[in-house]
């Protein structure tokens, strides 16, 4: 049984409007799957299509001119309209200019293309193709993906429902997910061995053809020393000075590799919400990890059962992704508070003129601590929310976005 993907209706509308349709994602999360499934669909009623994937060596020769791709497009389609795919576009150098040039001639065929790096797809890209894309973000398996493959979709109508009645079974499937995370190969893999084989081989490809070639490193231990050292420290300060000194390299070095990680689709950072700068801790982010079996994977513990301290750090992680995922497409911004004399709060979420608190716990808890307390009172905001396992789905949805 294959995994259903939630934004594949997206992006399967989307083939009808002129604009490129631009999907990315970290390495391995399922571009090239909803690719398959798009030319199968168009296939099916009569579409003509063109697939070139450029991590094959032979696709290449194609893309090294402009024209070379027009003549291509025109042997495969004649004077038919055609849906050419482009996937891993990130091989292309100045992807955002070529693909502009192709577009701007007004063919009438229609771009998909995929890419593994935000770095290119939304830096260097985004300005060239200003007007002429739509951004598809493909994550890992949501947990919400997960929990519908793992009942073979008997609920997918009335998930909530599922969620508020088999109690016991949503902790089963939480704990597996905080575990091993949402890679299609990992969540498909039977067995513990294959998991572990899935995750070592999404991790060392994304290091070896992703984050090497864009750094230009030939060794990559500092990359990795780094990874662990964050994944130890889910949800906590991330101090660029100290994480300089253990590595034995410069701020500036570490800095860049933090951007480059996000960019990849491997970590996210958090930003402080501050008002009061004189009191409040301003300058340091908070990391998380886009994948929970990645951070696990270098934190040595995805073989593990999970002690009670990594089910609190792989928890909060999730609450982190499951309120990003909430609010992609929302002006919403999501921050974490600290004060230098110790209150702390995991999330502040700001959405318009509305602010609310989040303090994130795995086990069952009705108390509001007192940081949070504070936070209301010195704010007037929202009251504050406490997410724990057992009530995280209903929680999150009282947040009004």
């Amino acid at each position: 049984m294959v995994i259903k993907r939630s934004l594949y209706p997206s992006i399967l509308a989307h083939l009808d409007k002129p604009e490129i349709t631009l999907l990315t994602g970290p390495r391995q999360c399922g571009k090239s799957f909803l690719i398959k499934l798009l030319i199968q669909y168009l296939q099916s009623v009569g579409q003509k299509t063109f697939l070139l994937n450029l991590d094959i060596e032979e696709h290449k020769k194609y893309v090294t001119s402009q024209r070379g791709l027009i003549d291509k497009i025109s042997l495969e389609f004649g004077r038919e309209k055609g849906y050419v795919f482009i996937d891993e576009i990130q091989r292309v150098e100045n992807a955002g200019l070529f693909l502009k040039g192709i577009y701007d001639l007004g063919l009438s065929h229609k771009l998909v293309v995929t890419g593994s790096g935000s770095l290119e797809l939304k830096e260097k890209i985004h300005e060239s193709l200003a007007g002429r894309k739509k951004i598809f973000n493909l994550s890992p398996v949501t947990f919400w993906e997960f929990v519908n493959f793992k009942t073979n979709y008997r609920y997918e109508d009335r998930l909530e429902k599922f969620f508020d009645i088999e109690k016991d079974q949503i902790q089963s499937y939480l704990n597996e997910y905080l575990r091993f995370g949402g890679y299609p190969r990992v969540v498909l893999s039977p067995s513990l061995s294959e998991k572990q084989d899935a995750i070592r081989d999404i991790f060392q490809s994304y290091v070896e053809r992703d984050i090497s070639a864009l750094l230009h490193l030939d060794k990559t231990e500092v990359i990795f020393q780094l990874l662990q050292i964050l994944s130890q420290n889910a949800g906590n300060l991330v101090n660029v000075s100290s994480l300089a000194s253990t590595l034995g390299v410069s701020a500036p070095t570490v800095k860049n590799y933090l951007w480059y990680l996000e960019k990849t689709f491997i970590i996210n950072r958090v930003s402080p919400f501050t008002r009061r700068k004189s009191r409040e801790i301003s300058k340091s982010s908070v990391v998380y990890f886009a994948d929970l079996g990645i951070r696990n994977f270098v934190n040595n513990t995805f073989t593990l059962e999970p002690s009670p301290k990594d089910l609190g750090f792989n928890f909060q992680n999730l609450i982190y992704n499951l309120l990003k995922e909430k609010v992609s497409d929302a002006a919403v911004s999501i921050h974490y508070f600290r004060t230098k004399d110790g209150a702390e709060v995991d999330f502040i979420v700001e959405s318009g003129m509305k602010i609310y608190p989040l303090e994130v716990k795995y086990t069952w808890t009705k108390s509001l601590p007192r940081s949070v307390q504070s936070f209301v009172q010195r704010y007037q905001t929202e009251s504050g929310i406490v997410i724990t396992s057992q009530n995280f789905l209903t929680r999150i949805d009282d947040i009004l976005l």
